[in-house]
Parts: C-alpha cells; structure tokens; sequence
C-alpha cells in the first residue's frame, strides 16, 4: 500500500522560513515518505537582513547577501512558491494566494514577519521610509542618490528609532554622506540598544559622536511632513526641516495575518506552546518575530535572526515528529551574543558575557560568523567566500570584482546555451 507524503507549507522565506526548510530536508524520513515541502515567499530572493546595511555603503554587493531561492534550493526536494499569501483557512487546512492559487497543508508553517508599522504618527506612512526589505534599501539608496546629485550643501536626514536598526542605519550613512550629512537619530526612550550590553551601549554611543550623529533621547515625533519633522522633548515641541525621514520605531502583524482567527498578544503576535505550535491549532507552527515564544519561566524570547535561527531546527524536529507520533521537543533559546555594524569596515562583537571586540576586528569577525555559521547553504558560503578571500588578496574594488563576476557569470550563460 502506498501512503501518501505529508504536505508541509511553509509561508516566509526569511531566517526562520528557509532554515525550517533546509533542516527539514537534511532529517531522515525512514519511519514515513518524506514530506512534499513548499516554501513560499512574495520575493524571488532571500534577504540576508543583518548585511542590508552594507548595500548603502556598497561594501557588499546584491547577488552576496541576496541570493535567489532557486539557487539556494538547487538540487534539494523544496519547491518554491512565489506568490503573495491572500488569506489563510486554519479549519480547511489551506492557504490562498493572490493568484488564486490554492495550497493545502497536513502542517503549516508561520513565518512570515512583521512590517513596518507607519501607522503611529501623522504624516509617517506617507512621508518616512521603512528599511526592513530590499525594496526598502532600492528605495533609500535611490533617494540618496538624487539627494547625492543635488546642489544643496548639507543632506537632512532624520531616524526614528534607537535600536539595532536605527543605530547601524545611522552609522552607515553618515559614513556615506560624510561633511556633508547631517543625521539625527531620535528614540523615546532614555538610551540606545535598549536590551543590549552595557559595552555595546557605550561603544556606539561613542560611535555615533565621532560620526556627528545627533541623538535626542527621551524624545517623541509628533508629526512628519514633506519637508519637516515636529519633535516633542519634555513639553517643548520643535520644528526641524529635513530631507529625508527613516522609520525603524515600530513594526506590526503582516497584512495577511491580520484577519487569521487566532490568540495573540497585545502586540498582535501569535501565541506559541513550547513546542512553537500555535495554541489552539498544533498542526500550525509559527515562528520568528510574528510569534510570541516564551521561556519555561514566562520571558519572551526575543524577535531577532538569532532566536529565528535556533527556531527553525527545533520547528524541523518538531514537524517530523508530529507526522510519525514521536515526542516533540520545547524550544530553548540559547543567547549567544550580540553583533552590529557601526559604519564603514567597523563593528560591535559582545558574546558570551566576556568577548568584547570593537572597530575593524569586531567588522571582520562579524563577517566570518555570519559566513561560516549563518548564511543558507554550503555552496552560496564559498563562494562568497571566495569573493572576499580574493579582494582581501589581491586589493581588488568591491566595484571591478563585481564586474569581473559579472562578466564570467554571462560567459557561463552563453557556454550553457
């Protein structure tokens, strides 16, 4: 008697997503068929989100930190699904996208993430730019680029946003910019990197000040116009004309979530067993930042690429043992430290409570553990890093390098045909 393999449909093809699936396809399958898996994403590409920063500065190049899916998943079982998620039936076990294409599922995947959450100050969602996809940073650098190109002396750039993200985007381009940028980096509350070290605090802290970043703390924006942003600082309220208004304040529930009948936090997360299964459905497992994962003691695990990576093999062995009536494991999140850029070939490295390193060393280790531990597949990691290995030898231009790949990329498409 044949039996049927089991659908897993897996909806996001960032961290979490892609990891799922990769996992899933490396576990051995000899008690059941191995399942027909299909991972779906609305982009043709998977976006190394912690290098986005680097394409501003062109220190990284798109094929780097982008690579298709249908390179990554080259020679694997996984199918690809481009398309958009329209609307999710949790009783009938399927999933519909915009096309009208109809996905059914014995196990579904959550994985989609948040967005941008424009919503929470007049004038944000048509005046402020989000930074969170490669749309987003095509977007940005266009902009400064006719920014670049105009007369004006000074380029006016405000962000809002303390965390991770506002901090690496506000090094990255005032080192872009340089005399001529003028960054202003506003958070409401009284520090940067809220959740962070003290070391990592402080070092780009003083980061930002040799950069000439000016940062308001304690502050809020009251409203954002084409040309202007009103700030509000104690009871006082100004008025700063500026150029251009980068939003990483807030992110909220995707679009095609929000009407998904299901228990969420106040924050709109999905509400997670241990296991990473949604509450009242374990045949759905959500992770990433659109989940509400917690500890044994109640803490939440934190919505980073980190957490989203160590949920991918535990949602993998956990998928696998649900289809062939194992035992599933709960998750335990291992915080293995902190990285970030803090402007051109400089970075912040803190980890394991006593390896601190700053500037060019903590830029170069940031980069080998994100190639050696994190980035999908074994083939995509050496060839980039081949590519660096070769720059760094041979001081050759991240631009003439790119040219050269270019170049031979097109003579193997021709040798091809």
């Amino acid at each position: 008697m044949t039996v049927t393999p089991a659908r897993i449909c897996i909806l996001g093809g960032g961290f979490a997503g892609i990891y799922t699936a990769l996992h899933l396809e490396k576990l051995s399958w000899k008690r059941s068929p191995k399942p027909q898996i299909t991972l779906v994403d609305q982009n043709d590409r998977f976006l190394f989100t912690p290098f986005l920063y680097e394409l501003l500065t062109q220190e990284l190049q798109l094929w780097e930190i982008a690579p298709p899916y249908l390179k990554l998943l080259l020679g694997t079982n996984i199918q690809f699904c481009r398309g958009v998620v329209e609307q999710i039936d949790l009783n009938n076990c399927q999933v519909q996208l915009q096309d009208g294409q109809v996905l059914t599922y014995d196990r579904l995947v959550l994985a989609i993430g948040r967005e941008a959450s424009l919503e929470m100050v007049p004038g944000a969602a048509t005046h402020a730019f989000s930074f969170r996809t490669l749309a987003d940073a095509e977007r940005l650098d266009e902009q400064l680029r006719s920014l670049e190109a105009s007369d004006q002396p000074i380029i006016r750039i405000a962000i809002a946003g303390g965390g991770p993200s506002g901090v690496e985007l506000a090094g990255k381009l005032a080192d872009r910019l340089q005399d001529r940028g003028h960054i202003h980096l506003i958070e409401r509350g009284e520090q940067l990197l809220k959740s962070f070290t003290t070391f990592s605090q402080r070092t780009a802290h003083r980061a930002l000040a040799e950069r000439q970043v000016k940062i308001d703390l304690k502050t809020n924006i009251q409203s954002i116009g084409s040309d202007f942003i009103i700030l509000e600082h104690q009871g006082n309220i100004k008025t700063l004309p500026i150029d251009l208004v980068l939003w990483t304040a807030g992110t909220c529930v995707s679009r095609s979530l929000q009407d998904l009948n299901y228990q969420q936090n106040s924050q709109g997360q999905l509400l997670t067993r241990p296991t990473l299964q949604l509450v009242d459905h374990p045949e759905v497992f959500a992770l990433g930042d659109l989940a509400d994962i917690r500890e044994r003691r109640g803490k939440q695990i934190p919505t980073t690429a980190q957490a989203a990576y160590q949920q991918a093999s535990c949602a993998a062995y956990n998928l696998r043992a649900s289809l062939t009536k194992r035992s599933l494991r709960y998750f335990h999140y291992l915080h293995l430290g902190e990285m970030l850029t803090l402007g051109t070939n400089t970075a912040i490295v803190s980890s394991l409570g006593f390896i601190n390193l700053k500037g060019r060393l903590a830029h170069i280790t940031r980069r080998l553990v994100y190639l050696l531990l994190r980035m999908p597949t074994l083939k995509h990691r050496f060839q980039v890093g081949k590519y660096w290995l070769v720059r760094l030898f041979h001081g050759i231009t991240n631009q003439d390098l790119h040219n050269n790949y270019s170049k031979l990329n097109k003579s193997k498409v021709k040798q091809h045909k």
